[in-house]
């Protein structure tokens, strides 16, 4: 059997490497732990672009730059100012020739000249039946009609003109036969009759009056949709006085040809085909030459591809997706190296998908839990970098949060065991039990090395997020330390229990999901003492836990819960909201919960009210400058580690 080999055709290659996405995904959480939603994190790297490649924005900028390059190309009355120029020609040397002549007739012709109305295309249609005498005069007024013929056709059948130059009856008469197969194929379109075939058989018979070559009648329209949507916008831009003299003057053109008829149905036809195009409106041109009726209406359908292009790269409306973005219109405004730039974006969004580190939900696209468990292993380093840097030490935690310490000693394992397997005891137990030479283990083999268990601890974080930490640029740290706090007492400390509580006018327990998600309202209150509620709440799931609490905020209390269950804000503060607050401390310090501060900000009302806490509660209150909180935090909650790991020895 002969095999062929040849390059893979059916899309993305099966056998390439997974994509290398971790610059992205890192770029992503960069902007995110500097405080940014998931959601503007993603739009911004598909805004901004990656190495090599330009974004959205590039992209957006590069379709506004030729935007305001075509309105300077020229004004849209060019082809009346030539038809102007053309007929004065005509006038001027039938006018040379009547001169000369001594006889009635010529006067009589003259006077008929002068008598032309000053609308360009009354004149035009009333010397249609006029005897010239000038071959020049008549050559002149020939080429008004070639060249009016030659621009609505060019217009609406891209690069028809050098087609129509010397163009014989004969030739006119195809092109008429060729827009009435054309017309009859929408009829059958909209009637759900048109089938391949008839369009095959119309490309096979006027495919050269097509040089795009389309491959279906869909595409076929949506060419010549754009055109004639743009030639109505050429139309509705002019004057009403050109917009009147332009029309009759084509339309006298093409009825002289035949084709009045078929342009106006196939106009009708486009149209109904295409009703979501911009059918009308006025468009701005700015520059000072006249262009041709067919130039002015290429540069407008072309203005319609970036307008259109400008408002899907702006990503701005409800349900906006890469997707959206059209292969064909960014080649046709931009270029093939503007759709290698979004191919580049696509595959970079696609690989976030496929990867598992972004799924697309109803409000766009959000971190997956697996992107959200790299962010909070990104945050640690960055923090147990600070503290390497700092001095302190001592974090190098690869086989923290073991089960418990190693005592030496081991025991047969029993269905549950979470200790380490003791592999040395478990295979010669299998080579005393065996027979013939052969070792196979088996269940009563396992042995597990014996361990003395660490004591837990509950910990309760409560990050301020009311909209001062958002204004003061610290929300980005506080994220940053909670996410990484997360992420190492889940990842090395599993004996542990902790739950992040944000608090701003009321608290609420938040998974590092909603944290990074958390976008802004603008809400007033800093209730503390609901957060520490929350924070017993948690506590007393944990009874035999080591409790403790750790608060972030850059701001005193400012609203409590009252007796109705609603949040009561005021500021500067009341007896009330501090009395309720201290209340709620009270309680925690009869938990038994260290309370542990980390102040943002040096207020004095802040500093005094934090100082009253720490001494009512035995806890600390820390104050770290700028860029510190997650080393304070991280080494803090180490140490406490340390020091329980010492008292149960």
């Amino acid at each position: 059997m002969a095999v062929r080999y040849g390059a893979w055709q059916g899309g993305p290659d099966p056998l390439e490497p997974p994509y290398d996405i971790r610059d992205a995904l890192d770029e992503v959480g960069d902007d995110v732990l500097a405080g940014m939603s998931p959601r503007a994190a993603l739009n911004r790297l598909l805004r901004r672009g990656t190495t090599g490649r330009d974004g959205l924005d590039a992209l957006r900028r590069r379709a506004r730059e030729r935007s305001r390059d075509l309105r300077r190309q020229g004004r849209l009355d060019g082809t009346l100012d030539q038809v102007r120029e053309l007929l004065d020609t005509a006038l001027e040397e039938e006018r040379r020739a009547l001169f000369p002549i001594p006889d009635d007739a010529a006067r009589m012709a003259e006077a008929e000249l002068d008598a032309l109305p000053n609308d360009t295309a009354r004149a035009v249609r009333e010397l249609a039946d006029y005897q010239w005498r000038s071959p020049e005069a008549r050559q002149a007024y020939e080429q008004i009609q070639e060249l009016l013929r030659s621009e609505v056709l060019d217009a609406q059948f891209a690069g028809m003109k050098d087609a129509l130059q010397n163009a014989t009856p004969e030739d006119l008469e195809r092109i008429r036969q060729m827009m009435q197969s054309l017309n009859d194929m929408l009829d059958a379109d909209a009637r759900g009759e048109h089938s391949q075939e008839q369009f095959d058989e119309f490309m096979q018979r006027y495919g050269d009056f097509f040089p795009e070559q389309p491959k279906d009648l869909d595409e076929l329209i949506d060419a010549l949709a754009r055109r004639a949507a743009a030639a109505q916008q050429l139309m509705d831009s002019l004057t009403p006085e050109q917009r009147a003299e332009l029309g009759n003057l084509m339309s006298n053109a093409l009825g002289q040809a035949g084709l009045a008829d078929e342009m106006s149905r196939l106009q009708q036809g486009l149209r109904s085909a295409r009703p979501d195009l911009r059918w009308g409106g006025r468009q701005r041109m700015d520059g000072e030459q006249g262009m041709g009726y067919a130039a002015a209406t290429g540069a407008l359908a072309e203005l319609a591809d970036l307008d259109q292009l400008d408002e899907l790269l702006g990503q701005d409306y409800p349900g906006a997706s890469l997707d959206d973005i059209d292969e064909e219109l960014i080649e046709r405004a931009l270029g093939r190296a503007a759709v290698e730039d979004m191919a580049q974006l696509r595959r970079i969004e696609r690989e976030l998908r496929e990867q598992g580190y972004v799924q697309r939900g109803g409000d766009g696209l959000r971190l997956t839990p697996r992107a959200l468990r790299r962010l909070g292993a990104t945050a640690l380093r960055r923090v147990f970098a600070l503290i390497e840097s700092g001095g302190r030490g001592g974090h190098d935690v690869r086989n923290a949060g073991a089960a418990g310490e190693i005592t030496g000693a081991s025991r047969e394992w029993r269905f549950g065991d979470e200790q380490p397997l003791d592999v040395v005891r478990t295979v010669r137990n299998a080579v005393q039990r065996g027979r013939g030479g052969r070792v196979e283990l088996s269940a009563e083999d396992f042995e597990v090395v014996e361990t003395e268990r660490r004591s837990s601890a509950a910990i309760a974080l409560l990050v301020d997020m009311s909209y001062s930490m958002e204004l003061r640029g610290t929300w980005g740290e506080a994220k940053t330390t909670a996410l990484a706090l997360h992420s190492l007492v889940t990842t090395r400390y599993p004996q542990d229990a902790i739950e992040i509580i944000g608090f701003s006018d009321y608290a609420r327990v938040m998974s590092p999901g909603a944290l990074v998600d958390h976008d802004w309202d603008r809400v007033q209150g800093t209730n503390l003492q609901h957060g520490l509620m929350l924070a017993r709440r948690h506590l007393d799931k944990h009874r035999g836990a080591e409790p403790v609490i750790l608060v972030i905020t850059d701001g005193e209390p400012t609203a409590h819960l009252a007796a109705d269950g609603f949040a009561d804000f005021a500021w500067p503060p009341t007896r009330e909201t501090i009395a309720a607050t201290l209340a709620e401390v009270e309680r925690c310090t009869r938990r038994g919960a260290t309370i542990n501060v980390f102040m943002l900000d040096d207020d004095p009302r802040l500093v005094s009210f934090m100082q009253d806490l720490g001494r009512r509660n035995g806890g600390r209150v820390f104050q770290p400058k700028r860029g510190s909180l997650g080393e304070f935090v991280v080494a803090d909650y180490l140490s406490s580690r340390r020091g329980k790991r010492r008292a149960a020895s």
